[in-house]
């Protein structure tokens, strides 16, 4: 019993519901950053980890169970974390199944849920899913505790931060987690060792111009965000309780670094054991502090890595002389929240930039050699047909290298959801619904348009740019004809939509047009998240 395996994480497969066609070829297989790190900040503290990473390997839910069985762990803790926040709540369902697929394989196996979702509404993912426990806040603090509690001679949950648990036929929960402050001693990287890393690849835009899409790897150099923002889940968490909703206290700031030195020896040990090229800085905002990002630019400049990065940005971050340093480290992609075309549907959520900004900014990008990633959202608040034609036509006029097109969703974890609940606007019944591009999406209404005709916009405006003569002359042009060939492979794939047969019934409320709705001020769209 002594050498019994302490902790098995779980990243679990969700790649063909989320994306459905697009996730066979086209899309990222990232490293499960998350897990990732969890797993270094446990082994610190003494605990032995291995991670199960069902996406990378293609694992069915049962085969998974298969695995956990075989290993018998203390705990085994399934991590609901994806590509970005709001995808923590996409791969719930895929969360469930593999729950449900352990206590089948080993009934008595303890199981922990924890992530953003999970963090966002703990006790209604305890009552729903066939977990043991589940983690509120980051679930650092939560796991080690646990497997702690687990190993005594009496197990008692009640004083591990963190935990929500049942006893005596009821939801019970104990002292809240703080966050992990030192992040360079606590959580010193991601436990590489632990992960399939032959199998990640990257995006099909990130490797344009015939760049090989592996190795790969995804990387934070920041945790949290410094903005409270009404649109974003991203807070759920690094905090405790209910999410607040607009104007109410917000959770405390929970923005932390990693050091230059512990980014960078991230950076070698990928580079320099793996052989990855191509990654992602994972980071909420990596362009936002210029002593850090000049830092790390500096340091890969110094070591003469040739790597193809990506990152995010705000249009009002990029400071004098920050693009041609970025550049020089190996940056080749920039992704730019642009959001919306329309005055009118900016000044409602409060945008501070104007579109002058935007082209600016999107232009001195360029100009600098980095390719943009234009990031625009369909149904915020104030939109219409109208006003919606007209942020497709400012991105056909921007010809971004490549684009994202969203629809608005109220996340769980975010100040909107929690409106949207409280005003009965109908959410997806499932939590594959949140995803973009599954067949089950479902988009919030507008104040003059119902979710089906926000979620046919969307789709129609992907295929009109992508098609469209100049955006392909343009990256014929930046890439080579065989990346005009990706792109037009890209638009063979037609999502299936449940929304638009028929096979999904929702009445088409409007959002209220009062006070309530103009509250949400997506910044989140500005980091490019959804």
């Amino acid at each position: 019993m002594a050498n019994r395996l302490d902790i098995v994480l779980i990243n679990p497969s969700s790649r063909a519901q989320v994306y459905q066609a697009l996730g066979t070829d086209l899309a990222a297989v990232e490293n499960p950053v998350w897990a990732g790190l969890m797993a270094t900040y446990c082994r610190a503290r003494g605990l032995s980890v291995e991670i199960i990473d069902a996406e990378a390997e293609c694992l069915s839910a049962s085969e998974v169970a298969d695995r956990v069985a075989y290993l018998k762990p203390v705990l085994a803790a399934v991590v609901a974390y994806g590509h970005q926040p709001s995808a923590s709540t996409q791969i719930m369902s895929a969360v469930g199944r593999t729950c449900s697929a352990v206590k089948v394989a080993a009934p008595d196996q303890p199981v922990l849920l924890l992530g953003g979702h999970v963090a966002a509404l703990p006790e209604r993912t305890l009552r729903e899913e066939e977990a043991d426990f589940v983690a509120a806040g980051e679930g650092l603090h939560t796991l080690v505790g646990l497997v702690e509690a687990l190993k005594a001679p009496a197990a008692d949950p009640s004083t591990v931060p963190g935990l929500w648990y049942r006893a005596g036929g009821r939801v019970q929960r104990g002292p809240e987690a703080p966050l992990v402050t030192t992040l360079d001693t606590e959580m010193p990287g991601v436990a590489w060792d632990r992960l399939p890393m032959s199998r990640y690849r990257a995006h099909n835009w990130h490797c344009l111009g015939g760049q090989a899409r592996q190795p790969y790897a995804a990387i934070y150099t920041t945790l949290g965000c410094p903005y409270q923002c009404s649109f974003c889940c991203i807070q759920a968490p690094f905090k405790n309780g209910e999410v607040a909703l607009p104007g109410e206290k917000q959770a405390p700031n929970s923005y932390r670094f990693w050091s230059v030195d512990h980014v960078l020896a991230q950076i070698d040990t990928l580079v320099n054991d793996y052989g990855v090229r191509n990654i992602k800085i994972a980071d909420e905002m990596f362009v936002l502090n210029r002593r850090h990002v000049v830092g790390i630019c500096d340091g890969i400049i110094a070591r003469g890595y040739d790597l193809n990065i990506w990152a995010y940005t705000r249009v009002d971050t990029i400071k004098d002389g920050m693009l041609d340093k970025l550049k020089a480290a190996g940056f080749n992609w920039l992704a730019v929240g642009i959001e919306a075309g329309a005055d009118r549907v900016r000044t409602d959520v409060d945008k501070a930039f104007s579109q002058e900004q935007v082209y600016a900014v999107v232009r001195a990008i360029q100009a600098a050699g980095i390719s943009v990633i234009g990031n625009y959202i369909f149904g915020l608040p104030e939109d219409d047909h109208a006003t919606m034609r007209a942020t497709l036509d400012l991105a056909l006029d921007l010809k971004c290298e490549f684009a994202n097109f969203y629809s608005a969703m109220a996340y769980p974890g975010s100040p909107l959801y929690a409106l949207a609940t409280k005003r009965g606007v109908p959410l997806p019944q499932r939590w594959s619904g949140y995803s973009q591009h599954s067949r089950d999406s479902l988009p919030l209404p507008t104040r003059y348009l119902p979710a089906r005709e926000v979620l046919r916009f969307r789709d129609a405006a992907f295929t009109e740019y992508y098609t469209d003569a100049g955006y392909l002359e343009m990256v014929e042009r930046r890439f080579g004809t065989e990346s005009v060939a990706d792109i037009r492979r890209m638009t063979g794939i037609q999502l299936e939509r449940d929304l638009l047969t028929g096979a999904l019934d929702v009445p088409p409320t409007l959002l209220p047009a009062d006070e309530g709705c103009a509250a949400p001020v997506p910044e989140v769209m500005q980091l490019a998240k959804r």
